[in-house]
């Protein structure tokens, strides 16, 4: 039987460049790909998301969405807002399923939501 190892999610973006900026400044690593498709790989602590650029995207009507599991969601969001980067940032609340959870959507309409475990 086969393992899967881990997964990453492919978001689509405008502008290669801009995305990669925009992830670097939010604390990833980012390698754009060497070849003729525009297309680039971020990683963050072993978590993994991967860009195509699309040049007709419409960021009012992306329905991508990727969940972040974190340690301190806070502190996240904290990080995260001090950038000054543009995009929608919502500062983390605490869920009745147990986890404190925040988001971020990119430029590109990306919805990044993340969550840490409540303490009690």
């Amino acid at each position: 039987m086969v393992t899967f190892a881990s997964a990453a999610p492919v978001l689509p973006v405008r502008d290669i460049d801009a995305a990669g900026a925009h992830y670097r400044a939010l604390g990833f690593a980012v390698t754009a790909y060497d070849g003729e498709a525009a297309y680039a790989f971020a990683e963050r602590d072993g978590v993994h998301l991967h860009f195509s650029q699309v040049a007709a995207l419409d960021p009012a009507t992306s329905l991508v969405s990727v969940y972040l599991y974190v340690d301190d969601a806070d502190a996240l969001h904290a990080g995260w807002t001090a950038t000054g980067l543009p995009g929608r940032f919502v500062a983390p609340t605490d869920t009745d399923y147990g986890l404190r959870e925040g988001a971020h959507v990119d430029p590109d309409g990306n919805l990044l939501r993340y969550g840490s475990p409540l303490t009690r």
